[in-house]
């Protein structure tokens, strides 16, 4: 069967509560005092209830649960939520559940609810190691809650930890990322995620930067950090599989591998996206609306089809981030009788003579991937499959 017209064997969950809201979120995310958790938790089951009514599921294999913080849930409301997942959707016994985590957050309960419930991945939002930069941006965990957090992973029995860094933040120096990664790298984890700064609308660095008062590093100091990165990461062991992503061998994520082969996944909670037999959808996102909608009906903000030619465009953007890279036998499954090369030929060819592609041939099938060079100007180069599909 075409994997887009299957249904979803993964499942994205949105917490939308934080202990604060960070200079530079954009994310659906609302400060916990206050908030009607319980009746979120309620409308949130009642949402599970009427999506595998509306799209039975097959088995389950990846679940991240995303905020949000989902630890600000207190023990007693972390396990009813955890047993409500496995009550409505098959869950496979080997399914990868992660669940985004900040430091400061995780104290033995609340991981002993979530190991026993079924999370088998924290990832958590460090974001730096150094306690003015996170002063700077926001985040109210410091370095201490970082180790301590973790210590409290490992002593319950998590193994499976991923942690964030960010870089490019205003005032940070190519020295103070040198000691954040020396730091992680010497935690010894599986997986690192690495992100830039992106400066979003409806955020407090927008303002800032709108009025010129964010000091951002230099365009040519943070693609030094990002070389930086790139550098200390390899040498420690790990693959640079997608673009922002690192790990140890069998510790790539397996569900955000899903969002980059433009694979079906179901979206469930406040301003949620979900995407299934080639239609995307996006839930309400404010936490009344969203609870009012789930007593009546799916609780959506927006439902739309994907015509093909976007979707063979997403499949090339998200595609082309793993370095793996895109094969045309995969993009030949997921859009019947039409071909990579008779739909973006031109493109490719243009990327490949300016050194940002390469094609190699695996068992009779041609695979397009990034070069070093394309790594560096990612951007430049998923931009150009937009409106190119003919």
């Amino acid at each position: 069967m075409n994997p887009l017209q299957a249904s979803p064997k993964a499942l994205y969950i949105h917490i939308p509560f934080c202990t604060n809201k960070c200079h530079y979120c954009d994310f659906t995310s609302y400060v916990l005092k206050g908030q009607p958790v319980d009746q979120y938790l309620d409308a949130l089951e009642e949402e599970m209830k009427r999506t595998v009514a509306a799209l039975p599921p097959q088995r389950i294999e990846t679940v991240f649960v995303g905020g949000g913080t989902p630890t600000v849930l207190t023990p007693p409301q972390m396990e009813r939520f955890l047993k409500s997942v496995f009550a409505h959707f098959p869950i496979a016994a080997d399914a990868e559940f992660t669940m985004e985590a900040n430091p400061g957050t995780t104290d033995i309960d609340k991981l002993q609810a979530m190991k026993a419930g079924g999370v088998n991945r924290i990832s958590f939002g460090v974001q730096s190691f150094d306690n003015g930069l996170l002063e700077r941006i926001g985040r109210i965990h410091n370095v201490d809650d970082v180790y301590r957090s973790l210590e409290n992973a490992r002593a319950v029995g998590f193994d499976n930890l991923s942690i964030d860094l960010m870089f490019g933040l205003p005032k940070q120096t190519l020295a103070q990322l040198a000691d954040s990664v020396e730091r992680a790298m010497a935690l010894g984890l599986p997986h690192y995620s690495l992100y830039s700064l992106k400066v979003e609308e409806n955020t407090l660095f927008h303002k800032l930067y709108e009025r010129n008062e964010l000091p951002l590093p230099a365009e040519e100091e943070e693609y030094e950090m990002f070389l930086l990165l790139m550098k200390k990461l390899k040498e420690n062991g790990y693959r640079h599989y997608e673009i922002s992503n690192f790990a140890k061998p069998g510790y790539e994520s397996r569900h955000n591998s899903v969002y980059w082969r433009n694979e079906p996944y179901y979206g469930l909670g406040a301003g949620a996206h979900g995407y299934a037999k080639r239609e995307r959808h996006v839930n309400l996102k404010g936490i009344q609306p969203y609870i009012e909608a789930n007593k009546e009906r799916l609780p959506r903000l927006e439902v739309y089809d994907i015509p093909e030619s976007e979707a063979m465009e997403d499949f090339m953007m998200v595609g082309l981030r793993l370095l793996d890279g895109v094969r045309a036998s995969r993009f030949e499954e997921q859009f019947p009788g039409r071909k990579l090369e008779d739909v973006f030929g031109p493109v490719i060819e243009k990327q490949l003579r300016d050194g940002l592609l390469e094609r190699l041939e695996r068992d009779g099938d041609f695979v397009y991937r990034l070069t070093e060079r394309g790594v560096l100007l990612g951007n430049e180069v998923f931009g150009a499959f937009i409106t190119a599909a003919v």
